[in-house]
């Protein structure tokens, strides 16, 4: 690993000023790329400035462009929309006005711009830096500014970040602000789905999405709807009577309820407009189902941001600091991106290009084309949607006479039904028998087993815990049984979807090979846990619905000070020996300090600590938040640290402390827990089903290699499947850890965010890339 490098030794801001505007369309999360981009041009000492609304202020000039203080992005991490405005400006069009722009900047010494805002917001920010060095020529013919300003301010470097609600922007994976639009929906969604089951309704639901149907297609996948609509893959001719026959069979199978997701850009095959309006009147005059149309409008840009939003964007802001930084005259205007789990920078205008493509080949209607360029994670979220959404006739489905054991292993985790809803589905659709095992391994050796089907999982996607049941029992002790009950069932392939327990018990099944012939057989982790402390992942399943929880909960505490005096909250967080939950809870929360185990603290650091916050406290910063994991050290307890900050705070802030406890694991699961553990299970199956015919052999299955037991994690930019024995040597048994976690390296970017001087590597920065057209075989590449 790179040996930290001191940031403001390497790339100073002195003397350098960074604009930053937020234009076009707010989301959620905007907020939080403004406080990065500011605290992060603070910290190296450059100038930082505020445009309000958008490219309107910047032409308008005057109090629209001012120069902004560390305090004056403090609160304003929770806010959802963006505090300086935004606002469509048709005198920026003109040259005229770009020209009066030039002239307001120059004023102010203003070379570098941050625009945070969709493709034409971008895409106006590049045409204005080609056109700088010619408007800086005519605003010196007309004695606007001397020609040593001129000189001084020649080049203007633009960085731009992604905000938009409909992630319609080709070459990230996420823009800020659409996971918190997909809350929004999955909230109306789920609240739906009550009364809906209560009247045996039909609901038609229209989302945003004019030009792109990320924000139908992943909420169609994460609540399990029987029908979506998208602009970029219309439904085929007859599509009518397909629908209406599907909609039926599923009120035939008991289902209570139908949900139809329609994006408000929604087309049929001819380019002819799909509305929500025209479906609920087919349902109704064909099948005569009691049938409502919601539209949920600007709700999905309300709220406040997810913890998804508020650390993509709190990282694009500091990364966006850094481009600019390190922009020369012969840098293209780039944007930073999300790929997987890595920021990325791309050129602006071939990403802008590659976003006009996508609309070119839908109305060519070339749709195939269309998706394909939206990139390979929209690619696999319709694949995957597909694949369960539609259930075969038993004549069209391979017969493959497997049998696949799905079982959760170690603490409930959000996502753990959804993964194994898809687990299910894509089993079955690949011909094998498919079966529930409850309680975990200790259930299997007891033969809590049995065979289940297509809608034996339905409904289970937006459910929390675990249905199946789920214990921490290791395999070891029952190991004969097990045997046992792998010839009785005649199983020949597991999937465990846990944490830490499953890892260890897939070691252990291995291990035992030798002595069982019965577990030579393909077996297979979906890592699923709060804690996100499974070796050969950077994410688990349920994490991110654990960090909402902390987050929000976070929000509510600060909240209740609001008002009183000057106060800090001292808070515990869950996750045993791993610190992910403190750390990246106290980066979505704003916190000011975060204490975790692989980072070992004494107490002069906490006294800094204290003495840092008191400092704080005397300005007018009137809330302090601080996070404990619950395992950081076992003297520095959380009674230890709130009696502490409370003795040395005295007469400037008083404490309180909160152990949030298990409502970090309870609770329905996030979007993102619920379309990662359905695509990560549907790639696990699929892994299974090849293994299976590898190791097929005289009427048996028998697997002995190492890489027959695997784990699926993500790291960085794709899904990799990893032998169990190797991530031996990568994980700490005793604190059951990885000896290296990715997250570590953000820590200096929440101490900047709070106002600590530190060091920051930036060996990890994202590098100028290029953006690559995707193959039709992308899909197979791993990206989620």
């Amino acid at each position: 690993m790179a040996q930290p490098q001191k940031f403001f030794e390497n790339l100073s801001g002195v003397g350098k000023a960074i604009g930053v505007l937020t234009s076009g369309g707010d989301a959620q999360g905007m907020n939080a790329a403004v406080r990065a981009v500011v605290r992060m041009g603070i910290y190296v000492e450059a100038k930082v400035y505020f445009v309000h609304e958008g490219y309107q202020g910047m032409v308008d000039g005057g109090d629209n462009i001012i120069e902004v203080s560390w305090e004056s992005v403090s609160s304003i991490l929770q806010v959802g929309g963006t505090v300086i405005g935004s606002a469509r400006c048709k005198a920026f069009r003109t040259r005229e006005g770009r020209l009066q722009a030039a002239y307001n900047l120059i004023q102010r010494g203003i070379t570098n711009l941050c625009v945070i805002g969709g493709d034409g917001s971008l895409t106006g920010a590049n045409l204005f830096r080609t056109e700088w060095s010619g408007l800086l020529e005519e605003l010196v013919k007309n004695g606007k500014i001397e020609a040593a300003a001129a000189k001084e301010h020649s080049h203007l470097n633009i960085v731009g970040m992604v905000g938009s609600i409909d992630n319609d922007f080709c070459g990230t994976d996420m823009t800020i602000g659409t996971d918190s639009a997909l809350h929004r929906i999955i909230e109306v969604v789920d609240a739906i789905m009550t009364t809906a089951q209560s009247h045996q309704r039909t609901f038609v639901l229209e989302v945003m999405g004019r030009h792109c149907g990320y924000l139908a297609l992943v909420s169609a996948l994460a609540c399990g709807a029987d029908w979506v609509f998208i602009p970029e893959s219309p439904p085929e001719e007859g599509w009518e009577d397909n629908m209406c026959v599907k909609l039926s069979e599923n009120r035939a199978r008991r289902k209570r309820l139908n949900i139809i997701i329609v994006s408000e850009g929604a087309i049929d095959c001819h380019n002819n407009p799909i509305t929500s309006e025209k479906i609920k009147d087919l349902v109704v005059s064909r099948l005569g189902f009691d049938t409502r149309v919601t539209i949920l409008g600007h709700v999905q840009r309300g709220g406040t941001p997810s913890a998804f939003d508020r650390i993509l964007a709190s990282r694009m802001g500091v990364e966006c600091v850094l481009a600019l930084l390190e922009a020369t005259p012969e840098t293209p205007a780039c944007v930073v991106s999300l790929c997987g789990n890595q920021a990325v920078r791309l050129p602006l205008m071939e990403c802008v290009q590659m976003t006009q493509e996508v609309q070119k080949a839908m109305d060519e209607r070339r749709f195939e084309d269309a998706v394909r360029l939206r990139g390979r994670s929209f690619e696999n979220n319709l694949n995957t949607y597909k694949l369960l959404s539609h259930k075969k006739n038993i004549s069209e489905l391979p017969k493959s006479n497997f049998n696949v054991a799905v079982l959760n292993v170690g603490a409930p985790a959000a996502g753990m039904n959804a993964a194994v809803r898809s687990a299910v589905r894509v089993g079955i659709t690949e011909g094998h028998k498919m079966f529930a095992v409850n309680d975990g391994f200790e259930g299997f050796a007891k033969g809590q087993i049995q065979e289940i089907k297509w809608g034996g999982v339905g409904g289970w996607t937006g459910q929390g815990g675990s249905l199946l049941g789920t214990k921490r029992t290791l395999p070891a002790k029952y190991f004969d049984q097990i045997a046992e009950q792998i010839r009785a069932n005649n199983i020949n392939a597991f999937l465990v979807i846990g944490g830490f327990e499953a890892f260890e018990s897939l070691l252990q099944l291995a291990e035992a090979r030798g002595i069982y012939e019965e577990f030579c057989i393909p077996m297979c982790i979906v890592p699923a846990t709060i804690s996100n402390n499974v070796p050969g992942t950077d994410l688990s399943l349920g994490a991110d619905t654990a960090l909402n929880a902390i987050m929000q909960t976070c929000d509510r505490i600060k909240q209740s000070a609001s008002g009183t005096k000057r106060r800090v909250f001292i808070i515990e967080t869950m996750g045993g020996y791993c610190g992910y939950l403190a750390n990246m809870g106290g980066l979505a929360a704003g916190a000011d300090a975060a204490y975790v185990f692989e980072e070992q603290f004494d107490i002069r650091e906490l006294q800094a600590n204290v003495e840092h916050l008191t400092a704080k406290m005397k300005t007018d910063i009137q809330r302090g938040l601080v996070l404990r994991n619950e395992n950081c050290n076992e003297n520095y307890t959380t009674d230890f640290i709130y009696q502490l900050y409370s003795e040395e705070g005295k007469g400037v802030f008083d404490c309180r402390k909160n152990v949030l406890g298990h409502m970090q694991q309870g609770g329905a699961p996030s979007p993102f827990d619920r379309n990662f553990g359905t695509k990560i299970s549907a790639k696990a199956v699929q892994w299974i089903s090849r293994k299976l015919k590898e190791t097929y052999r005289k009427g048996k299955v028998f697997a002995n290699t190492e890489d027959s037991v695997c784990l699926l994690g993500m790291r960085r930019r794709a899904l990799l499947f990893q032998p169990v024995m190797q991530l031996r040597d990568e994980t700490d048994f005793k604190h059951r850890i990885p000896k290296e976690q990715w997250w570590l390296k953000l820590r200096p970017l929440m101490k900047i965010l709070a106002k600590y001087k530190t060091s920051y590597d930036i060996s990890d920065a994202g590098q100028l890339e290029h953006v690559h057209v995707p193959i039709r075989k992308a899909a197979e590449a791993g990206a989620i």
